[in-house]
């Protein structure tokens, strides 16, 4: 019997796994396509502290948050590399430079040291070198750091580190059903055309935005936590790219959204739409008009519309689980939730997460399993453990 099968192959799945093998449990990774292959290679691809975080009082996951970035710059250096960020703030900005310069300064703080903390302002003369940016109006602008990354290289990576240590990982393995037992449970899945069966003393539900479908293959059933899904979308410009990250507001609402270097082009994003099941996952017409609008506001007014339509050249959706809400999904936390019913105590299931913070929800689901399991012999520290 396997200690721990972890369904799911995206950041938090790897991590889980990689985590739970170097903890010393025999892991079983199954993915049913390919590793970082749905959220994890659509994200904004950013390692950050999340500075808009501040906003909603989530001062944990903000500092959590940049400890976890100062980590994977250490253990992935070739993968995380930090970038700078841009803040303009204009005449009629709804965070003006007194709000901004607070968060910073908060921001610096939570930082804790760390030189990646420092924050600046740039002097008037140097504005006009910022890639295009909108100088009528310009009052300020401040430069700061956090770091970027190759989302689905970087999970890629994880799932290597977890298979040194002899974790098993497959990917086009679709599970079939999971039969929930008093010490534990019998799980079937197909790989490569042939159905197989395993015991496991725990699952880890870690499928992401199908996370839920998962669960109405346990039985005896179970009833899963009132949850929302949003979307993200992104948009690819055959525009050169930025000289750094540009975090600007909004035109329409009181969102952010980032403009940033990507493969030698610009990436713009992200939405935050809610969608009532992964079915219907996909960038609409509304969300590329809001991600042009704000862009051709800031960097190309004398562009048209039109003109800027057909220097996309890509795009992309991601899609995020959070706990059911009322308000905008812009102000929802972004805390990861770890879920056990008392009716069935050898199933985890893992709900939202950050790319940025996978490794501390890893650690997180492990104590949960060890509670349940009791402690084995580590083999490794995931610490210390490099990716490439």
């Amino acid at each position: 019997m396997l200690d721990i099968v972890v369904i799911g192959g995206g950041i938090n799945g790897a991590g889980i796994a990689q985590a739970a093998q170097a903890a010393g449990y025999r892991t079983l990774l199954l993915e049913r396509g390919e590793f970082g292959g749905q959220t994890s290679r659509n994200s904004s691809k950013l390692i950050h502290g999340g500075l808009r975080y501040l906003e909603s009082g989530q001062i944990d996951l903000v500092r959590q948050s940049l400890r976890e970035r100062q980590s994977l710059l250490k253990l992935a250096p070739s993968l995380v590399k930090p970038v700078k960020f841009y803040i303009p703030i204009y005449q009629h900005s709804r965070r003006g430079a007194l709000t901004i310069a607070a968060g910073l300064s908060a921001y610096a703080l939570l930082s804790e040291l760390d030189p990646l903390g420092r924050f600046t302002t740039i002097a008037r003369p140097k504005w006009p070198k910022l890639s295009g940016l909108k100088q009528s109006g310009l009052n300020r602008v401040f430069q700061y750091w956090d770091a970027q990354t190759d989302d689905k290289a970087l999970t890629q990576a994880v799932i290597n580190s977890a298979q040194s240590l002899d974790s098993r990982v497959l990917s086009q393995a679709e599970v079939l059903s999971i039969e929930h037992l008093a010490d534990g449970c019998s799980l079937q899945y197909q790989h490569q055309g042939q159905r197989q069966q395993v015991r496991s003393q725990m699952i880890v539900n870690a499928a992401g935005p199908w996370v839920t479908e998962l669960l109405s293959r346990v039985t005896p059933p179970l009833k899963p936590p009132p949850l929302s899904l949003v979307q993200g979308s992104h948009l690819v410009l055959d525009i050169a790219a930025p000289t750094g990250v540009f975090y600007i507001e909004s035109i329409f609402d009181e969102r952010v959204i980032f403009v940033m270097p990507w493969h030698g082009k610009t990436l713009v994003g992200t939405t935050e739409t809610p969608i009532a099941s992964i079915e219907q996952k996909g960038i609409t017409a509304a969300e590329q008009q809001y991600l042009l609008a704000n862009y051709r506001h800031y960097f190309s007014a004398n562009m048209s519309e039109q003109q800027l339509v057909e220097k996309v050249s890509g795009q992309f959706c991601g899609v995020r689980v959070l706990p059911a809400f009322d308000s905008q999904a812009f102000s929802q936390s972004r805390e990861t939730l770890l879920h056990i019913k008392p009716s069935h105590p050898r199933l985890l299931s893992v709900y939202g997460g950050k790319l940025t913070t996978y490794k501390h929800t890893a650690q997180q689901t492990l104590q949960q399993l060890s509670m349940v399991l009791g402690p084995r012999q580590a083999i490794a520290d995931v610490e210390q453990l490099i990716l490439r």
